[in-house]
């Protein structure tokens, strides 16, 4: 499934509260749901003016469709759609992000956060959902899913990058939380 990427236009949006960036981030949720099961919020950046969603649809038929649900929030205009995998996108991308929110296909997870810290500034903040997996990450067993033995390694390449002050908190499924210090 293809994944795209939704640029709003917020001005002042690096400088949102986490409540303020909730509720911006429950309307776009909110217009994806309504698009149906098929299409899935996957992590957002937010910038100095504005908020990128990474999502994934099925194909151009339902692009077209979230167009219209846009439209009909009167957001149409202070979003721009790019087309493509996000892992392809984000490279072209030219803003300064302030904060990086991963929650993608678990193997990506590394790809993501090298490419979200190029364009992070520094004092930028870093969340990675399900960290911990249910806690399947500090089991090792003989036939486990390769999600799980990418989040083990991704873990450890989280905590210990030399640009990040970076934690795993026990939150949830398992959080990360790291500000990007050079």
């Amino acid at each position: 499934m293809a994944k795209f990427i939704i640029e709003r236009e917020i001005p002042g949006a690096g400088r949102l509260s986490a409540q303020e960036l909730r509720a911006i981030s429950q309307k776009s949720c909110a217009v994806l749901n309504q698009l149906g099961p098929a299409i899935k919020w996957h992590e957002s950046y937010v910038t100095g003016d504005k908020v990128y969603c990474v999502y994934t649809a099925p194909n151009e038929e339902m692009i077209r469709a979230s167009e219209g649900y846009l439209d009909r929030a009167n957001l149409r205009e202070r979003v721009h759609i790019e087309r493509g995998k996000a892992l392809e996108v984000m490279p072209r991308l030219d803003d300064t992000f302030d904060l990086l929110f991963i929650d993608a296909v678990k193997e990506e997870y590394s790809r993501y956060l090298d490419l979200g810290l190029a364009r992070l500034r520094v004092g930028g903040v870093v969340i990675v959902d399900n960290l911990l997996w249910g806690g399947r990450v500090a089991v090792e067993k003989q036939d486990e899913e390769s999600s799980t033995t990418a989040l083990r390694s991704f873990n450890q390449y989280f905590v210990t990058h030399h640009q990040l002050r970076a934690e795993v908190l026990p939150v949830g499924d398992g959080l990360g939380y790291a500000v990007k210090v050079r």
